[in-house]
């Protein structure tokens, strides 16, 4: 597996990889998406071409034999604080330890980038699998949530905020 920092190029492919890990039957192929809970877009091709161009932000893309297979966001999220989302692996590959590397990837990314010394998240609370996840691979959950950025608001939908130092 390669990992590289994406660029605007990469938009066209990255773009329908989110959306078949999260949304819709094809992220039923894997064990972690939003499928049953969300159904409009994860995000859109302009979002990511602003995340990319954030110096802020990175998103890190896995490849193998030259094919996308995974993405992880990285943000500066304060002086010592980096936030990590949009971890992706492609549905089919699940469950074979490239969300671990990819995991890996921006926890290190985050060190170097951003000098961070923690990491944080957000997950749907209701998502207690991913959570558990996260917390056997050092994150905790804070005991903060933060309301899901859709409108109305569905509480059910709250995240949870896990942390993790680095």
């Amino acid at each position: 597996m390669a990992v590289r920092a994406a660029t605007s190029d990469d938009v066209a492919a990255l773009h329908p990889l989110i959306e078949r890990a999260y949304r819709g039957d094809t992220a039923k192929a894997g064990w972690t998406h939003e499928a049953d809970l969300l159904f409009d877009d994860r995000t859109s091709a302009a979002e990511l071409s602003a995340l990319i161009a954030d110096p802020d932000r990175v998103i890190l893309l896995a490849h193998r034999d030259g094919a996308l297979i995974g993405c992880v966001q990285v943000a500066r999220a304060g002086d010592d604080l980096a936030y990590l989302g949009m971890l992706t692996v492609e549905p089919t590959l699940q469950a074979t330890g490239l969300g671990r590397r990819l995991l890996a990837a921006a926890e290190s990314e985050a060190v170097a980038r951003f000098g961070a010394r923690r990491m944080e998240m957000t997950v749907i609370h209701r998502r207690t699998e991913l959570i558990a996840w996260y917390e056997r691979r050092g994150y905790a959950p804070t005991g903060e949530t933060r309301p899901f950025p859709v409108e109305p608001p569905r509480p059910e939908l709250e995240f949870a905020v896990l942390e993790k130092a680095l």
